[in-house]
């Protein structure tokens, strides 16, 4: 990230987000109050459980929630300094793959089986670079070619059935980076993919990101992916944001309960062989986000809880500069 990207105005600044789903039991607060803001060439890892709100957060920066039964109630979604919410359809599609892409959670499942993949890639290249056919096949090659699938001139022609998984998964990026984006959102890049695999698409990512000057935004319950990829951290727990820092500064000195909850139940190779530690995890069961309880929502599985803690929701505020943490007694736990 460069040393003054601090002071730039964001990317992608999300404020006050809320974005709830319509159900027959009331409604369900999936986002409930979320700010992010990520800055032009920095990869900002987005980490908590399944169901914390991740990927409904991701998809509402592009508008891909299905409306009805989501909707986005309250905040703004500024996009270099232009408000996403009030956008309509083909507003947004003016924006989607040409500005902000996205590469979906399941390669197995995000490509459609009856076309080939060149095709599919050079549907993006048609409708946003205004290419022709022609021209959208050479550069859907061009594509397959920088994500390093093998004879990209004959593959091109392909189904996507005749990919395996880690391939599919290069061309969902090749894709999704066609039209050269100013920031990918990486939706569990490396879910179904084996761990060499997982390596080789990181590590892809990490190259086009170089090559084009993105910024990512990566979605991951993997705290070790997001301590090799990410400069900063964005921690999400029942529809809000409870910690951010720099990877440095979350992995080395973590200040809410659950962020240091997450960390204790990675495994670590340096001290399994001698200590042998037992994983931590993390007891109780995550909040009914139809009824979610006053005041945090983590305190009834917190160690560190007191009364207060049930009494008001705790504002996320920066304890260090840079460093923000939405605990009454961030400072105690140090």
């Amino acid at each position: 990230m460069n040393p003054g990207a601090g002071a730039a105005a964001p990317l992608l600044d999300i404020r006050g987000l809320k974005t709830h789903f319509a159900t027959e039991d009331g409604m369900v607060r999936a986002v409930d109050g979320v700010d992010i803001a990520i800055r032009r060439g920095e990869t900002v890892g987005i980490v908590g459980e399944s169901g914390c709100g991740k990927t409904v957060t991701a998809m509402s920066v592009l508008k891909l929630i299905a409306m009805p039964p989501g909707r986005i109630v309250e905040g703004e979604i500024l996009w270099q300094g232009r408000n996403l919410v009030p956008l309509s359809s083909a507003e947004m599609n003016r924006v989607r793959s040409k500005e902000i892409a996205i590469v979906f959670q399941e390669p197995m499942t995000s490509l459609n089986p009856v076309y080939t993949v060149g095709e599919q890639i050079a549907e993006v290249l048609r409708l946003h670079e205004k290419l022709n056919r022609r021209e959208a096949i050479d550069r859907s090659i061009e594509m397959l070619r920088l994500v390093q699938i093998p004879n990209p001139e004959k593959r091109v022609h392909n189904y996507p059935h005749q990919f395996s998984g880690g391939m599919r998964q290069r061309v969902m990026i090749a894709m999704a980076l066609s039209c050269r984006p100013q920031l990918l959102i990486a939706d569990e890049p490396t879910t179904a993919l084996d761990v060499t695999i997982q390596a080789q698409i990181l590590e892809l990512l990490a190259d086009m990101k170089e090559r084009f000057g993105m910024a990512i935004m990566l979605i991951t319950h993997a705290m070790g992916v997001v301590a090799e990829t990410c400069e900063r951290v964005v921690v999400m727990y029942a529809g809000r944001v409870v910690e951010e820092a720099s990877v440095d500064d979350l992995f080395g000195n973590p200040r809410h309960p659950y962020t240091q909850g997450l960390i204790r139940s990675i495994p670590r190779i340096d001290t399994a062989a001698v200590n042998k530690p037992r994983l931590e995890a993390i007891g109780g069961t995550v909040p009914n986000l139809l009824r979610p309880p006053p005041g945090c929502r983590f305190a009834a599985r917190c160690r560190f809880a007191v009364d207060r803690c049930s009494e008001a929701m705790p504002e996320l505020r920066e304890i260090e500069p840079g460093h923000k943490v939405a605990c009454i007694r961030a400072e105690d736990i140090a």
